[in-house]
């Protein structure tokens, strides 16, 4: 299986979250538009203990930590889907997105564009603030009218038990996991929540 990790923003949690799936599944990991430093493809190696992972190469590193249009466009070239081919692997792929599903990747193409060419299941991280429902349910509705597949939703950071509630029952989806806001992120963080997350896993 593939699975895109998107986020209702920037900044919500992709990268630590796609480093648990990466060590729950022993998957490969792959972040195709990289805008800007440090690359995440470095954090989640760092992050993982199993030694069955493989971390592919990024498709476009962007220099400046920007839309990945704009960055691109610093940069002198442009992004095309049609250019982002996943990787061979014999194993499942936990693929992370760039900011939220609809940063354009160009004039026309977004983020949530490239997943039918992923072949994926949709992973979607909410962190909640002031406002976070409103994002949360604006994100999953963009996602319904495209018609893909959700595996699930992850909340990260300081919980509110108010908030999840209505966004799982107003989103329908399933709650995979809680991640809560740990002082450091280190390898054994993310080995506890890959346990958790493994029990509810199907």
């Amino acid at each position: 299986m593939n699975y895109f990790v998107t986020a209702i923003g920037t900044d919500s949690g992709k990268t630590l979250v796609s480093a648990i799936l990466t060590e729950m599944l022993h998957a490969d990991y792959w972040k195709p538009i990289q805008s800007g430093a440090p690359r995440d493809t470095e954090t989640v190696r760092a992050l993982v203990t199993n030694e069955q992972s493989k971390f592919y190469k990024e498709t476009f590193l962007l220099k400046t930590p920007a839309s990945p249009h704009a960055a691109a466009r610093i940069d002198g070239i442009e992004i095309t889907i049609d250019q982002i081919v996943p990787p061979i692997s014999n194993r499942d792929l936990i693929i992370e997105g760039a900011g939220g599903v609809m940063v354009p990747l160009n004039d026309e193409e977004v983020i949530l564009d490239m997943v039918p060419k992923l072949n994926a299941e949709i992973v979607l991280v909410s962190n909640l603030y002031l406002g976070s429902i409103n994002h949360t349910l604006l994100t999953a509705e963009v996602i319904k009218s495209r018609g893909y597949d959700v595996k699930g939703i992850i909340f990260n950071g300081p919980g509110n038990e108010e908030s999840e509630r209505i966004i799982l029952l107003k989103t329908g989806y399933r709650q995979l996991l809680k991640v809560e806001q740990e002082p450091v992120i280190n390898k054994e963080i993310v080995k506890k929540y890959a346990e958790k997350l493994s029990a509810c896993w199907d």
